[in-house]
């Protein structure tokens, strides 16, 4: 009779590529819950590792500093804040004030969740110790949504709807009254209601589009 040997079990104790995975996520949110409760100077490596129940030196064999800790941390919260371009194109309906209306309250809404509200306080404390951190959030998170609206309105130009225009001023001017004000009130922790949004956000788009008509 051959003897067959049994497969090979991993080390018992061992995490998965799944599990390790999920507690580097939780080591991540948790880092920028703790920066943002203490602040990026009084956080340390060791409170973070405690909070999460691993050691010091597992911490720093993947990240060398709490600089390099913190910045994963916020790029992690801004790539989670990411519009991929076929939900923002699921809200173009062809009619141009339904659509930017859309697209406000899909902003809006990321900045309401428990991590868009995180993010947006981080970036507001910190950047200005980390400015890339402002530049990757443009670059990642904003970037795409002006010049989705930018094409927006460079496509309601050519059919005369609206009046020929600068379309990437047009388009931050957009982010900046509908989305902008309706975000620090919610960062400075008075969220306006659902309803309070809708009438809002529906004011001001009609606005900018009463000053962008032909003429």
């Amino acid at each position: 009779m051959t003897n067959v040997s049994p497969p090979a079990r991993p080390r018992a104790g061992r995490p998965t590529r799944a599990q390790a995975e999920a507690r580097h996520e939780e080591l991540l949110d948790t880092a920028l819950d703790l920066f943002l409760e203490h602040g990026y100077q009084l956080a340390t490596i060791e409170m973070i590792a405690s909070r999460v129940s691993m050691t010091k030196r597992t911490v720093y064999a993947r990240y060398p500093d709490k600089a390099a800790l913190f910045l994963a941390a916020v790029r992690r919260a801004i790539e989670r804040q990411v519009v991929p371009r076929e939900v923002l194109e699921n809200v173009d309906d062809g009619d141009l004030a339904e659509t930017l209306e859309a697209v406000a309250r899909l902003r809006i809404g990321q900045v309401m969740t428990p991590n868009g509200l995180r993010l947006q306080r981080v970036i507001n404390t910190e950047s200005y110790r980390f400015p890339e951190i402002f530049v990757t959030h443009n670059e990642l998170s904003t970037a795409p949504v002006f010049d989705f609206v930018s094409g927006l309105l460079d496509r309601a130009a050519a059919e005369g709807t609206i009046a020929p225009i600068d379309s990437g001023q047009a388009a931050r001017a957009f982010m900046s009254m509908v989305v902008g004000g309706q975000v620090r009130a919610i960062v400075a922790g008075r969220p306006p209601t659902p309803e309070q949004i809708d009438e809002r956000v529906g004011f001001t788009v009609r606005l900018l589009l009463d000053g962008l008509r032909p003429r």
